[in-house]
């Protein structure tokens, strides 16, 4: 088998579907634009959610990823509101980052008001050590797998503010409308006019002014930074640059 069939730059983690789009669909899509090859695994389906069925959502997830110009899109399938550090979702996840190969990987924040956020954090983290050890086998498509290990692990914002203060903002200001649009595929989730279910229970998401609060935030990373519009993201582990000139 060859290894890099699905070589990737970036894997971007997403414990449900649409965590990926709200927090770094903007930094995903200029990564695209960029030449990058971006992959998103989403841990579950979203089933418990207030709105939508999982069959939406996935083809949601798909058209999604259409816009964003991702490689590869795929879903564990693990139970939504019951994602904890298991084996299981370890096994998994090794299992993508083995497969994937990536040169970074983005992810839930350490903290966050859903658990499922903070436990995908959590699987990741464990999962990308335990990727790295020998002994620790696993098997794609019949064949054993090569450990893979990599330090530039990066948290995208969610509900809560980081703990710390931001390592880096992504400038988005050329891919946020992607991003926005990217939002907009999740219909049954967010606000769309002559989409969205208007019988449906009202969530967070489902409010029409939810979209603003989304480029609100991304004006305020914006101006943080001297840009129009910005993702935030928290460095897992220590940044190096080889020359100040990289950051000119």
């Amino acid at each position: 088998m060859d290894i890099n069939r699905f070589k990737v730059d970036v894997i971007a983690f997403g414990a449900h579907p649409d965590d990926v789009e709200l927090s770094a669909g903007g930094t995903v899509a200029k990564l695209v634009q960029d030449g990058k090859k971006v992959a998103i695994v989403d841990f579950t389906e979203g089933e418990s959610g207030s709105r939508g069925t999982p069959e939406q959502r996935l083809k949601e997830s798909e058209k999604s990823a259409k816009i964003l110009g991702v490689s590869f899109r795929e879903n564990f399938g693990l139970p939504d509101t019951r994602l904890f550090v298991t084996e299981e979702a370890i096994q998994k996840t090794i299992i993508a980052l083995r497969k994937y190969r990536p040169e970074a990987v983005l992810l839930n924040p350490p903290f966050e008001r859903h658990p499922d956020h903070q436990a995908a954090h959590g699987i990741v983290r464990n999962a990308m050590f335990k990727s790295g050890l020998i002994k620790y086998e696993t098997e794609f498509e019949g064949i054993k797998q090569a450990r893979f290990r990599i330090r530039k692990m990066f948290s995208y914002q969610q509900s809560y503010e980081f703990e710390t203060k931001a390592s880096f903002y992504v400038d988005i200001t050329d891919t946020f409308g992607l991003k926005m649009k990217s939002i907009k595929a999740f219909s049954s989730q967010v606000f769309v006019p002559g989409e969205s279910d208007p019988e449906g229970p009202v969530t967070r998401l489902s409010r029409p002014e939810f979209l603003e609060e989304i480029e609100s935030r991304a004006i305020y990373f914006g101006t943080l930074t001297g840009v129009r519009y910005a993702e935030p993201f928290l460095s897992v582990e220590a940044v190096g640059v080889n020359s100040l000139s990289d950051l000119l």
